[in-house]
This record gives structure tokens, C-alpha cells and sequence, in this order.
């Protein structure tokens, strides 16, 4: 491709981008987004350099996770340390588990679920993200590579309508051929959350028999929901640790989600002009949002931060829980012990209780892309199990 300068009859050279008007030039800007590439940009040339700042859609995706304890004293990491062991278990006695009202299963025995010890996420950091920052690979610099957060290259944007932070991967570590999936929306506070996971995903066809989840085999039927189990949970799902992997898949989920929100406070407060602000991952495992009227209400109303941790609270929570014990979705592919988790804080249940809009899931059913949308539709068909959890 041959340079954009040509030689005039004075033999002036002309830079075709001079005749561009600002406006086209950004238009270009907006559509590159990755905040590396317009970095390069800026070196480009003077008026580069000004219109770049002005960009609107910026996508920021970060090079590695880099844990607090790396830059700490042994001291402080001890204390960290500490900190971590006593919000391993912050949640024995706040689960009811009830259908319909009714109370089903005890959980005083909650804290055996949470107080063993965890396993570590593949990227051998805690599986909890509340003691980390986040960090961009910079320039290399005598040899060895300097980092900055989001929070200092964004520091160069004044006009950031649309952000989108991606991570290198998500904070939870599970097993291969493990699915788990959260989608949660954000204020102040939790708006909501919802979680797909299975226990296993079968992308090709086996054997009739080999079709057993969580200790209860399912005659497919063809219906793709579990055959005739008539939608409940299997007994032995609450004896074989089904029911336990749902609990720490569900607080799991929810930790990472609140300490996403905890570190983009101060990318909040320090850009006006936010209308949506996306933080997700490579993995495709977690995705929290921020719509304008949410970003606002963070700014009128700074968020509560846990005690344990730095993440946001949560609040005290209402939960409606499907499961199929087997789920057929479209394009071969089997979900087994798939559950869905539907969260809201208890106030604003309350508050559809009294509209009553209790059974509109449709937010639900849209917060996954294919094929995990059509999953998420049709266990939301299945009969619906109610849990409720204090803040914490």
C-alpha cells in the first residue's frame, strides 16, 4: 500500500489525513476501542494526540491479575492472610432453603460446606478476587515490563461514554468440563444476579445409558428437561454434595462479582460521561454491567464496603432456584445437573411481590448468549425453589 503523501506540482508534500475532518477521525477511533492501539496513536502525530483523548468506546483489556500480597511486606501479608482465613466463612446460618414457603432442608450445616479448604483458581490466586488489582501490561522498561491499572489509563480519556474492561480470565477456579456462568448488574449495590452452571457439558452424543447427574439418572423423553422427573430435585442430590456445589458455586459467584464493583469505584467517580460500563473476562465465566441510571446512583450513593474484604456488600438476598438433572439445548450439546440461580436483593422482591411481578423471569432468561439463553429458558419452566440469605 503505497503511503498517504503525494508530491504536488511545487513539490509539497500533502498529508491526506489533514483534509479528514475530526469527526471522521474519531468515528475511526471510536471503532479501534482497544486503549493499547490508541495509545500508538497518540504517537502518531500532534492531532492525534488531542483528538485520541476525546474517543468514546474504549476497550481496555487487561494483560494479568496481579495479587496485593506480591507488593506486600511479610508483615502486612501475614495480616492479609488473616483477613482472608476469617472471610472464608462468613456465611454459616444465613440459608433457608424453602419451596414455596415451605422449609425443606435444614442448613445449620452450612459451615462444613464452606469451612474446608478451597481450590485454587488456575491461575493459582485465591479463588476470591477481593485482594486483587487489576494491571495492564505496559511498555517494557530496562528489561522488565511496568503495569498499569485501568484506573491510570483511563486517567488519558475525558469523553468515555462506553467501557468495556476484560480480564484475562475469571477469578473461579473449577474443574474441567465444569460450566459456570454469572451475569450481575450493579448500583450501589447488587441490582441482580443470575448463575447457569452444570456439573458437566457433553458436546457429543454417548452412550443411552451414560446419562446420570449428581447421583439421579434421567430418562430423556425427548423434552430435553430430564425426562419424567416432573422438574423436582432428586433426594440424592441432597446427599451426594449436588446441593453443596450449587451453595459455593452461588456465594463463589457472588464474591467475585462484588469485588468487580469494589474496583471500579474509582473509574466511576472519575468519569462523568459513563452511559455503560461492562467488566467481564476472556473466559466468558462472569459479566458485570452498568447501565447510566446505575452509575449514577453509585456516585449519589457511594457503595458499602465488606468488612472482610475489599468488596461491595451484599445484601440480604432472595434466590429462586431450577435444576434438570439432564438438559438437551440445540446443536448436540448436553448440559448435565444443570441449575439456574435467579438473585434480587430482598427489598426489591418485596417490592415485585407487591406488584406482583413475581413470575416475570424474563431477565433471566436473556442474560446469557446462545446456546446458554435457550438453557436458561427452559429451566426457568421447571418447578422453582426459593432460598433467601442474609447481607454479608
Amino acid at each position: 500500500m503505497s503511503p498517504s503523501v503525494s508530491v504536488w506540482p511545487d513539490h509539497q508534500l500533502v498529508d491526506h489525513f489533514d483534509r479528514l475532518p475530526d469527526s471522521l477521525l474519531l468515528l475511526v477511533f471510536n471503532k479501534i476501542g482497544d486503549v493499547k492501539a490508541l495509545g500508538r496513536c497518540c504517537v502518531v502525530s500532534r492531532r492525534f494526540h488531542s483528538l485520541v483523548p476525546q474517543v468514546e468506546n474504549v476497550v481496555v483489556r487487561v494483560d494479568c491479575v496481579i495479587s496485593d500480597d506480591d507488593s506486600s511486606s511479610s508483615s502486612s501479608s501475614s495480616s492479609a492472610s488473616s483477613s482472608s482465613d476469617k472471610s472464608r466463612n462468613p456465611f454459616s446460618n444465613i440459608f433457608r432453603f424453602v419451596f414455596f414457603g415451605t422449609i425443606v432442608k435444614p442448613f445449620q450445616f452450612l459451615t462444613q460446606f464452606l469451612g474446608g479448604p478451597r481450590r485454587p483458581s488456575s491461575s493459582g490466586l485465591s479463588s476470591s478476587s477481593s485482594s486483587l488489582f487489576l494491571a495492564e501490561d505496559g511498555e517494557a522498561d530496562q528489561g522488565g515490563v511496568t503495569h498499569h491499572s485501568p484506573t491510570q489509563v483511563l486517567k488519558n480519556f475525558n469523553e468515555v461514554r462506553f467501557l468495556r474492561i476484560e480480564l484475562p480470565s475469571g477469578e473461579l477456579g473449577i474443574e474441567d468440563g465444569v460450566l459456570l456462568k454469572w451475569r450481575a448488574d450493579f448500583g450501589s449495590t447488587l441490582d441482580n444476579c443470575v448463575i447457569l452452571g452444570a456439573s458437566s457439558v457433553v458436546y457429543a452424543a454417548k452412550n443411552a445409558n451414560d446419562n446420570c447427574a449428581d447421583g439421579f439418572c434421567a430418562n430423556n423423553g425427548g423434552g430435553g428437561g430430564g425426562g419424567d422427573d416432573n422438574g423436582s430435585i432428586p433426594e440424592s442430590f441432597y446427599t451426594n454434595g449436588g446441593l453443596k456445589l450449587r451453595v459455593v458455586w452461588t456465594i463463589s459467584s457472588l464474591i467475585a462479582a462484588s469485588a468487580r464493583h469494589y474496583l471500579l469505584q474509582p473509574i466511576i467517580s472519575e468519569h462523568k460521561t459513563l452511559d455503560n460500563l461492562v467488566l467481564t473476562d476472556a473466559d466468558g465465566q462472569g459479566v458485570l454491567c452498568m447501565n447510566r441510571d446505575q452509575l449514577e446512583e453509585l456516585r449519589v450513593k457511594p457503595l458499602s464496603a465488606s468488612s472482610a474484604s475489599k468488596r461491595t456488600q451484599v445484601p440480604a438476598l432472595n434466590m429462586r432456584l431450577w435444576y434438570a438433572p439432564q438438559l438437551e439445548l440445540p446443536g448436540g450439546i448436553t448440559l448435565k445437573g444443570a441449575t439456574l440461580v435467579a438473585i434480587r436483593p430482598s427489598e426489591q422482591s418485596m417490592v415485585a411481590m407487591a406488584r406482583k411481578e413475581v413470575s416475570d423471569v424474563s431477565w433471566v432468561s436473556t442474560a446469557f448468549e446462545e446456546p446458554y439463553g435457550t438453557a436458561a429458558k427452559m429451566l426457568v419452566k421447571r418447578r422453582t425453589y426459593c432460598l433467601e440469605m442474609n447481607s454479608f
